[in-house]
């Protein structure tokens, strides 16, 4: 399996993944490398205008769901009816989602790898991929509510 690192060639690693290392590509994992939080879409498009790379929205969400079915990114889904991708080299982890102000943080992921331990050896499934948010108030909002 090829990962991302920092100071890396993401030509020659597009090209393990079969892809052709195009300006929209080679932008695309740079942002998504940076980013803090899950992108949607319209933030990765704000990203290559900024960067003054041609992509039209269709084309980014066709790179995307290439990037999935590739194992270079995950789709995430929020309840929000937007879909939002980060790098799977990433690692396992979890989100904490503001239902007030949307603010994502990442929390990282100690308990789900025992449990689907105990998941295979209880029921004989093993367990390809999950998705764990919590929704809630961040710190900021909580205190405005008291």
């Amino acid at each position: 399996m090829v990962t991302f690192f920092k100071q890396h060639n993401y030509k020659e690693e597009l090209k393990d993944f079969g892809l052709k290392a195009t300006p929209a590509r080679l932008a695309v994992v740079e942002f998504l490398e940076n980013a803090k939080k899950p992108a949607d879409v319209n933030s990765i498009m704000d990203y290559l205008q900024q960067k003054r790379v041609n992509a039209d929205p269709a084309t980014v969400f066709r790179m995307m769901n290439d990037f999935v079915k590739r194992g270079i990114t995950k789709q995430i889904q929020f309840e929000t009816g937007k879909a939002r991708y980060e790098l799977l080299s990433k690692g396992d982890h979890h989100h904490l989602i503001c239902e007030n102000c949307g603010k994502i943080e990442a929390v990282s992921d100690t308990v789900i790898p025992q449990m689907e331990e105990e998941i295979k050896k209880e029921h004989n499934f093993l367990v390809k991929r999950h998705s764990l948010e919590f929704f809630g108030l961040c710190k900021d909002c909580s205190l405005k509510k008291n």
